[in-house]
């Protein structure tokens, strides 16, 4: 599906000379991410405080390359199964597993001696 609009010239001197602009097409893949996306929204309406959680999980991921299908393809799977918990009736928050900031890496201990 083509999209195309038609805009009046703005060309002084030049009365009805219309342009037409043509839209990029989207690909399957972001077909897909925007439709997952609509999902959310739509189920995040009925459960308070997650729409601004979902907005701010999918513009944090719009960062991502688009040359990079591998990734965005993983999160989309794991946006539709975490879709499914979001639908589940029993579903009050949504959690999350991130590392705190100011966490120290791991380091071994010292031998006891």
């Amino acid at each position: 599906m083509t999209r195309c609009f038609l805009l009046q010239s703005l060309t002084p001197g030049v009365p009805g000379e219309d342009q037409v602009v043509w839209m990029a097409r989207h690909s399957k893949l972001q077909k897909q991410v925007l439709s997952l996306y609509r999902q959310f929204l739509r189920a995040g309406q009925a459960k308070p405080g997650f729409i601004p959680r979902i907005r701010d999980e999918f513009r944090e991921n719009a960062r991502i390359k688009k040359t990079d299908v591998m990734h965005i393809e993983y999160l989309y799977r794991r946006g539709q199964r975490q879709l499914e918990q979001l639908r589940d009736i029993n579903t009050k928050q949504l959690g999350s597993f991130s590392k705190p900031k100011d966490a120290e890496p791991n380091r071994t201990r010292p031998a006891s001696g």
